[in-house]
């Protein structure tokens, strides 16, 4: 099998025998959903594929190809009326420079668009009663040749604009004093951008343009040209196209159980438990009843199962890197970094009245940043997703995966421990942890370092949750581990479990639990200074310590029975830990 990882042009696809999991069936829904069509997916989401698949259905140039490309497939076997009956252009606006001076990203954009209306004369030369001239110094003029061409033909155009909001998204990650400025003489007013869009929905008011298909990440840019363009339909949450992108866990573990059969190591359902636990999680309708797979990460894996036998060393495939930018920005607002850590202990946590669907990079660069307002941004761009429904209506949110919640554990680790040496030292402390299964280095080292970084954030923690997140962003590893915080377990929430991944169980990590419980000074009856002045054992006899010990060794061995069940463990190392003020740590190992 041939996996067609970062492979976005549907015809090599299909002519070189790559595997496709067929979303044509999808093709009539599309058509009756609108004539001018916004549909919105994070990064590497598999838009673009979507794009050229939609191109060479409606390409009218593809006509003879049709039985090749689509025969077998879904819409093959019944096509709709509209299949090879268009002129098809394309704009892919990730190709417009986004830096420089404000003439200097209007210049691209105007040798984009001639670029791709001088290509389009090419192809349809055949089709078309005169050449199109092109006006180099302005594209728009260029557009109004081509669809006064058009005019003279039997044939409408159908647009595909791919990447629509990339200048806002480059806006958004780039440290530019004048950052707000360029965009916003793109967009508002009569900027050059805003009049493109206007000008699209001119076309589609009986010069020529039939039908619009319009990808992007964010509905940032959509704010600002409502005005300019006040036609599109935001197909985006519509529960018959949650998975118009994107793969559902019946095709994985179809794939899966070809790929182990011809010949892979381990067994499908290990995989398929590895690939839920890393990719699995995203919703895009609140009528869905189902999560999806992100579609490049699973690509990513079946590659190198199909072509290696084992999984990627690395889960996280590092073209996604740019999403770390983003969760940098939103860490960088105020009570941002309060709102990661609000993810991360646990599903569910993240609540808002409604997703923001509309707002423009003014307000991203410049408004008061509230938990809605972020925590849609997040969902935007992938790092967040649909959990369901509170009890009062509002939705709930989560990270999807444990990918995602990598990226959010790096960028709190990264604020929190900035330096070189550091790093090192945790480092040095964990993997002792890992190999040795003891916990003496980790422990000191937060009881000595890390607990005054953490008590002097700006926000009010909870205690057991300062506990939790110190170790959690010190152990978190996904390399080794499948590293879950929160893990439901059917009796209750895991605080902290390292489950070492299938693949890496040939190495020398060991599988991990952990129990934290919080007890105050007050509670104990000792003053900051005492309890640094006593040692650990003496500590760990007292009354109140006991009893504290005793309840997280309850939950830890309860915990541990299920994990060691789900996940066939030969040798779970559990801990209770207790917390005393954010002075000590005591901990008992459990057998």
């Amino acid at each position: 099998m041939q996996f067609p990882y970062g492979l976005s042009d549907f015809a090599k696809l299909r002519q070189d025998g790559y595997w496709y999991q067929d979303r044509t069936d999808r093709i009539p829904a599309l058509e009756a959903a609108g004539n001018q069509l916004i549909f919105l997916r994070p990064r590497r989401f598999g838009k673009s594929l979507l794009l050229s698949m939609l191109e060479h259905y409606y390409d009218l140039k593809q006509a003879d190809q049709f039985e090749t490309l689509f025969g077998p497939l879904a819409i093959g076997r019944n096509p709709t009326p509209r299949h090879n009956q268009y002129f098809v252009l394309k704009w892919d606006f990730s190709l417009v420079a986004a830096h420089g001076g404000i003439g200097d990203i209007e210049a691209s954009l105007h040798r984009h668009i001639n670029a791709r209306i001088r290509a389009f004369s090419r192809r349809y030369s055949q089709h078309l009663p005169e050449t199109i001239e092109i006006h180099p110094e302005d594209a728009l003029v260029s557009w109004e040749t081509l669809l006064s061409v058009l005019c003279a033909t039997p044939y409408k155009l159908y647009l595909l604009i791919d990447e629509y909001d990339n200048f806002a998204n480059e806006v958004l990650t780039t440290a530019r004093a004048d950052s707000q400025d360029r965009y916003q003489t793109l967009l508002q007013g009569e900027g050059f951008m805003k009049t493109v869009f206007k000008s699209i929905k001119a076309a589609a008011g009986g010069l020529g343009l039939d039908r619009v298909f319009i990808t992007g990440v964010s509905p940032i840019v959509l704010s600002d040209m409502t005005s300019g363009y006040n036609v599109g339909e935001d197909i985006f949450l519509l529960p018959q196209f949650n998975d118009l992108c994107g793969f559902t866990e019946a095709e994985v573990s179809a794939v899966l159980k070809q790929l182990i059969v011809a010949g892979g190591n381990g067994s499908a359902e290990q995989a398929l438990a590895t690939m839920r636990t890393f990719y699995n999680g995203y919703r895009f309708s609140e009528e869905a009843g189902y999560s999806l797979y992100n579609p490049t990460l699973s690509l990513y894996f079946f590659k190198a199962l199909a072509t290696q036998g084992q999984y990627p060393r690395q889960l996280l495939d590092e073209n996604l890197a740019m999403d770390r930018n983003k969760l940098a920005y939103i860490a960088q607002l105020p009570q941002g970094e309060a709102l990661l850590i609000e993810a991360l202990s646990g599903d569910d946590r993240v609540r808002v009245p409604h997703l923001v669907q509309r707002f423009g990079v003014a307000d991203v660069l410049a408004a008061v940043k509230d938990q809605p307002f972020m925590a849609s941004l997040l969902y935007f761009f992938g790092i967040l997703t649909l959990g369901g429904e509170g009890e009062l209506a509002e939705l709930l949110l989560r990270i999807p995966n444990l990918v995602a919640r990598g990226l959010y554990v790096e960028r709190l680790r990264e604020r929190w421990l900035p330096t070189t040496d550091a790093h090192t030292t945790s480092r040095a402390a964990a993997e002792h942890l890992y190999r040795h299964a003891e916990l003496t280095p980790l422990c000191d080292l937060i009881e000595h370092s890390y607990f005054a970084v953490l008590s002097n954030r700006d926000y009010r923690w909870s205690n057991e949750l300062l506990v939790k997140f110190a170790f959690l962003t010190l152990l978190f590893d996904d390399r080794l581990y499948m590293t879950v915080s929160e893990l439901e377990t059917g009796r209750g929430y895991v605080d902290l479990a390292l489950i070492v991944r299938p693949d890496m169980r040939r190495y020398q990590a060991r599988d991990l639990l952990l129990e934290f419980k919080y007890l105050s000074l007050k509670d104990l009856g000792l003053s900051g200074e005492q309890v640094r002045s006593e040692a650990r054992p003496a500590l760990a006899q007292r009354p109140a310590v006991v009893a504290k010990l005793d309840e997280a060794e309850t939950q830890a061995r309860d915990y541990g029975a299920t994990l060691t069940k789900r996940h066939g463990l030969s040798d779970l190392h559990a801990f209770a830990v207790v917390a005393l003020g954010v002075e000590r740590l005591v901990w008992r190992t459990l057998d």
